[in-house]
């Protein structure tokens, strides 16, 4: 039956009105939960908040089980699952400066543009850094392109990468989550004592 865009459930037409919706509902879900907050967000660098932790390893463990189910009873074919394209060194560098401007001011790309909606200032400063970022990019594409383009991986998972069985992936996925959750409680109850 799954997924249902490209098995002509839902019409392909409905694609880019579905993906504003998932986008409004994730936006506001966002909102809701604090993370336009760049002191909430930056807490888990600093040990003192891990509730984006949590809430992220939670999405990522039920999607990865829900996904399993759905395949193992048939209502989802896996096999027809779009996997983006792995190009390690872009992963690489581009993680590290992501990284570093989600440590430095607080927010991922997501949570940036959630927080201008609201009208924080900081965030508005960081999306004005990203786009000059993707200017810069863009007009110096061809001298970057062997990076952004280099080591080409293939369409793999990281359950292809490391060849372990799906099932047993997302066992031993759940049991990191559960020593994550654990540690970072360890950490938060620590700092705590330190700085309060």
């Amino acid at each position: 039956m799954g997924p249902l865009i490209p098995n002509g459930v839902i019409p392909y037409e409905w694609n880019n009105i579905i993906a504003i919706l998932i986008g409004i509902f994730f936006g506001f879900i966002l909102e809701a939960s604090g993370f336009s907050s760049s002191r909430k967000l930056a807490g888990v660098f600093y040990g003192y908040d891990f509730a984006v932790l949590k809430v992220f390893f939670t999405a990522a463990l039920v999607a990865l089980i829900g996904i399993l189910y759905m395949d193992y009873l048939g209502y989802l074919n896996m096999e027809q699952l779009y996997i983006h394209p792995t190009y390690l060194w872009g992963a690489i560098i581009g993680g590290v400066v992501m990284g570093v401007g989600f440590v430095a001011a607080g927010f991922c790309p997501g949570t940036s543009l959630c927080a201008v909606a609201i009208g924080k200032i900081d965030a508005i400063v960081y999306v004005i850094g990203i786009m000059a970022g993707i200017f810069i990019f863009s007009e110096l594409y061809t001298l970057f392109e062997p990076i952004y383009n280099g080591y080409f991986e293939g369409n793999i998972t990281l359950m292809d990468s490391l060849g372990v069985n799906r099932y047993w992936f997302a066992f031993i996925f759940t049991i990191i989550a559960i020593v994550a959750f654990a540690a970072s409680d360890m950490i938060r109850k620590r700092v705590k004592k330190i700085f309060y």
